[in-house]
């Protein structure tokens, strides 16, 4: 699918507020609602667009923690833990990674008890390495378009 400047348009505004609806998309790039909708479901359609999420904030929520940690996984252990990690519910989001670690993770925990057995669960697959996350820097930054990335 071929993302115009409108479709570039659409999308930055939706990163930026999923909750717009198509009648003020429309207003801000001077379209119709249904030609604004129209766009939208055809990049729903190609997979662009892949669906719409509530932020929460995990402090709020009693999860006095955030980390990230790193998993190299024991000799045949990689596979068994892939199959496991959805069920942990600590996990907002895994990546298989290059390198010397196999997996990178981050969690929120209630506090640091909460951390030590929940390392105690991964330490079962691998060796760990923990890092807190002491304060957000940047998250969830809007992909741009090739020309916004060179600037």
């Amino acid at each position: 699918m071929q993302i115009d400047p409108t479709n570039w348009s659409i999308l930055q505004a939706l990163q930026k507020n999923a909750r717009l609806s198509t009648a003020e998309l429309g207003r801000q790039l001077s379209l119709s609602a249904p030609a604004v909708a129209e766009r939208i479901r055809k990049m729903e359609d190609a997979g662009v667009l892949l669906g719409y999420k509530a932020e929460v904030s995990h402090f709020k929520t009693g999860h006095q923690l955030k980390a990230i940690i790193t998993l190299r996984a024991f000799m045949g252990r990689l596979k068994p833990f892939l199959e496991k990690v959805t069920e942990f519910n600590e996990v907002l989001n895994c990546y298989r990674i290059t390198g010397n670690e196999n997996i990178v993770m981050e969690v929120v925990l209630f506090d640091q008890f909460h951390l030590e057995e929940f390392i105690d669960k991964l330490i079962t697959y691998g060796e760990t390495k923990t890092h807190i996350v002491l304060s957000t820097v940047l998250e969830n930054a809007p992909i741009r378009t090739r020309a916004q990335s060179r600037k």
